[in-house]
């Protein structure tokens, strides 16, 4: 489903080349509405904030947003595991689900990137997509919760998420706070020089390995 390729792009840092094909991003929403429960009119605040903002002010508000909250982090499992060790093992599972169907995540991002599991997710047959995204809706909702206290118009994206998920929502508990040398050791710092690991969230069940068989899928 290309919606969840249209709210990866939407998530991402602003930078002027995707801002210039909103118009088209919105098309494909509205050409989904069947599917995607009209996302197009719940996105509508994002769209009009993505529209109407400076570069500038977009990038400054998204860095603000995601990069400074760490609850409103856009790594699913900071929320799950926090700085626990298992978090790293949750990536190398999830690791192994995207190579499973041929998927390339050698990004600059670490695997449970919520843009890159979108990305992940529109090259799947949708039912599998949506199965997978019910794995996760629950770290996805509990973000668009607290992004909609703070009057973020992202919350939107995560709210057509969630609306999207075959499965509820469920709440979240305070994860363990531990070392994390060992997934810095196997992931590396991110791209600005800091750890990734390193700020605390909250936890629900672990997304699973799939058993569904692999599909040819790439990236562009």
């Amino acid at each position: 489903m290309k919606t969840f390729k249209v709210i990866s792009l939407l998530l991402m840092y602003p930078e002027s080349d995707w801002l210039a094909a909103l118009p088209e991003m919105h098309a494909v929403l509205v050409d989904e509405a069947g599917l995607n429960g009209d996302a197009s009119t719940r996105m509508a605040p994002l769209f009009d904030l993505l529209h109407e903002t400076r570069l500038i002010a977009l990038q400054e508000n998204y860095v603000a947003t995601f990069d400074r909250n760490p609850s409103h982090s856009l790594h699913l499992f900071e929320h799950i595991h926090g700085e626990s060790r298992d978090r790293g093992s949750a990536m190398i599972d999830l690791l192994n689900e995207y190579w499973k169907y041929d998927f390339d995540a050698s990004s600059s991002e670490l695997p449970d990137y919520v843009p890159l599991f979108l990305e992940f997710l529109s090259l799947l047959p949708v039912e599998e997509a949506l199965a997978l995204l019910g794995d996760a809706v629950h770290v996805l909702a509990t973000i668009g919760r607290k992004l909609d206290a703070n009057g973020s118009p992202y919350a939107t994206a995560f709210q057509v998420l969630e609306a999207l998920s075959p499965v509820a929502a469920q709440e979240l508990v305070e994860p363990p706070v531990r070392d994390m040398d060992e997934a810095m050791e196997m992931f590396g710092p991110s791209v600005d020089g800091v750890e990734p690991l390193l700020k605390p969230g909250p936890q629900v069940v672990q997304m699973p390995a799939s058993r569904r068989q692999p599909v040819a899928a790439t990236t562009h």
